[in-house]
């Protein structure tokens, strides 16, 4: 768990839930005054007192300071440290309005409770020791989480299984510092093992491997934590859009026999094989006088500079247009792979009569035909655009993976650190020591140990108030 365990005087409250109407909505508090803030608003439907009650749920009502009842409540209470904060924690369940649920959170700021910065419950829980960095971030993954396998990889992520694999690193090379050091301040002892032995050589290494196997899970941690960024382009009447609403099985997007009708990105969530992915539907490209789609069209190509992977949509009832050809010429020199997908193939009267795109400039990374009218094929384009994503990584989506850029970061570095320890193994041991030792500050940047502070702000102001 993390060393950075502080004492936090104040109590702090927010609204739990999300804003608009529910059938339930929660008003949170956390801290020292946490029970005796909210007795002093809650009149119990029994003779039992908050405080002094041992069951930890009640039935009642919060009052106003006039005694004037606000809602009918539930009350949980969860005493220090069984609670998510380790601190006292009070949950009061109203109803699911901004009339009442507003009314009682104003009443906790009126008694002495501060309102909860973002983010600032689950930092708290962090702050006492209760999880790590990597357990907290997997928190905001858990709320986020837009298909089952984001889910595990969340749900993964926040019961420890990276956590350990960084603990582990980390017991393992604290213990050849100690050895090292041993040398360094006690040169002439006897008693004092030999520094470079098979087995201290054995031990840098096999971190160095475990370093470089959870380097590349970065990639697919990405993917299931933000999703990917696939975007549909063509000219235009190619049936971008029609392919669009196909693969998200809705009528999202409008589609007409009139070219030029999308002139703006449309986005939405595709779950691709368990891998959140935002689809995209571009304007058609080509060259027009009107201001609006030309707007639209480079739109489009700023899309494209920034998507995952790319769908080239042609019409297989004709032959490559010089539009065609166009487009293919500037998705050529892109790193971004491109798919090439045959629509209208539900007019094909036989495959031997569709045209290829061997004459195209690619690469392209496959071909796959497609009738966005009929729905044949979709599956097949779903399943490539699933492993091209994917890769070669093969991960389940409950191994152990780097999801953020800062633990990237902090890995590469240390991982370069035990580059040059494996250089330093003939040289004076300090300098192998001040290696190993920027190797376990490198890695206590990811769970939270030697984390700086301004970049712990940044990472817990990402959360939703109330969590």
């Amino acid at each position: 768990m993390t060393a950075r365990s502080e004492q936090v005087d104040d109590t702090i409250a927010a609204i739990a839930t999300p804003p608009g109407e529910g059938g339930v909505a929660i008003v949170r508090l956390s801290g020292p005054e946490a029970i005796q803030i909210a007795a002093r608003l809650f009149r119990s439907s029994t003779s039992r007192s908050l405080a002094q009650s041992k069951r930890p749920l009640l039935h009642g009502h919060v009052v106003d300071a006039q005694g004037q009842r606000l809602d009918e409540v539930l009350v949980l209470r969860m005493p220090a440290p069984h609670s998510y904060t380790r601190e006292d924690v009070v949950e009061i369940h109203c109803h699911g309005g901004a009339g009442p649920v507003n009314a009682i959170l104003e009443e906790t700021l009126q008694q002495g409770a501060r309102l909860a910065q973002p983010g600032e419950f689950t930092q708290r829980a962090f702050l006492n020791g209760r999880i790590d960095l990597v357990q907290a971030e997997a928190v905001i993954d858990q709320i986020r989480a837009r298909t089952r396998d984001s889910l595990r990889a969340a749900n993964a992520a926040a019961e420890g299984v990276l956590s350990r694999e960084i603990h582990g690193m980390r017991d393992t090379l604290a213990q050849l510092l100690a050895r090292i050091e041993a040398v360094v301040d006690f040169p002439e002892e006897d008693d004092v093992p030999e520094l470079l032995d098979a087995s201290l050589v054995a031990a840098l290494r096999d971190c160095r491997t475990h370093m470089e196997r959870l380097l590349t899970s970065a990639e697919a941690g990405r993917l299931y934590r933000e999703g990917a960024l696939i975007a549909i382009v063509g000219r235009p009447n190619v049936g971008k859009s029609s392919l669009f609403n196909a693969l998200l099985r809705d009528n999202r997007a409008i589609v007409t026999a009139t070219a030029g009708t999308t002139r703006d990105r449309l986005e939405e969530t595709l779950n691709l094989q368990g891998i959140p992915a935002r689809l995209v539907d571009t304007a058609g490209m080509r060259q027009t006088e009107d201001e609006i789609e030309r707007i639209g069209v480079d739109r489009a190509r700023d899309t494209l500079r920034s998507a995952d992977l790319i769908l080239f949509v042609l019409d297989a009832t004709t032959p490559p247009t010089p539009e065609d050809r166009q487009l293919a010429e500037e998705l050529a020199p892109l790193e971004t792979p491109v798919l090439c997908v045959w629509n209208k193939y539900d007019l094909i009267d036989s495959a031997a009569a569709a045209p290829t795109p061997t004459d195209l400039p690619g690469p392209f990374i496959a071909e796959c035909p497609v009738s966005a009218l009929t729905g044949a094929g979709l599956d097949a384009l779903e399943a490539q655009l699933a492993q091209q994503l994917r890769g070669n990584t093969g991960m389940a989506a409950d191994q152990p993976m780097l999801t953020r850029a800062h633990q990237k970061d902090s890995l590469r570095r240390a991982h370069a650190c035990l580059l040059r320890a494996d250089e330093l193994l003939d040289a004076s041991p300090e300098f192998l020591a001040f290696e190993i030792q920027e190797t376990l500050q490198a890695l206590g940047e990811i769970t939270g140990e030697t984390t700086p502070d301004e970049i712990l702000g940044t990472i817990f102001a990402s959360f939703c108030i109330g969590k």
